[in-house]
């Protein structure tokens, strides 16, 4: 295998990795809108599995980089040297995915942030009439019966 097929390998797996975590984005952000604690858990485990073989590609990719390419160090730069216009393709998925990437990441942040609102306010209110929350407490029930 040459030095450009083994760099063109490791990125099509960067690619398939980033695909698959933008999957995963994308139903985090169907867990968090339905209120899905246990879902959103059982995500985050599998996105921490990609992100960990993510960097093991980035690693990989950079010590091909730098092994065979040691003046080129961008897709665009590694293309003009060797001429093989697939690395700017994948560079342009690369790119997509990583903007969806972060957009997908702002949404769900921004919905975290919201819930997290949402809480702080109705946990205000119930202390303001007079029903104390201590947040350490797990599974209390509450009942305007007396």
């Amino acid at each position: 295998m040459t030095s450009s097929d083994a760099l063109k390998t490791i990125l099509d797996e960067q690619v398939k990795g980033y695909r698959t975590l933008l999957e995963l984005l994308q139903k985090e952000r169907n867990c968090l809108i339905d209120l899905n604690a246990a879902g959103i858990e059982e995500l985050s485990k599998e996105k921490d599995t990609v992100i960990l073989k993510l960097r093991l590609l980035e690693e990989e990719r950079m010590r091909l980089i730098n092994k065979f390419y040691q003046r080129e160090k961008s897709l665009r730069d590694i293309c003009h040297f060797t001429g093989d216009r697939a690395f700017l393709e994948i560079r342009s998925k690369l790119l997509s995915l990583l903007q969806s990437i972060d957009e997908m990441n702002q949404f769900n942040r921004i919905l975290i942030e919201r819930s997290l609102h949402h809480i702080k306010n109705r946990t205000a209110f119930l202390n303001s009439v007079g029903m104390k929350i201590n947040s350490s407490d797990k599974g209390t029930l509450i009942t305007g019966e007396i």
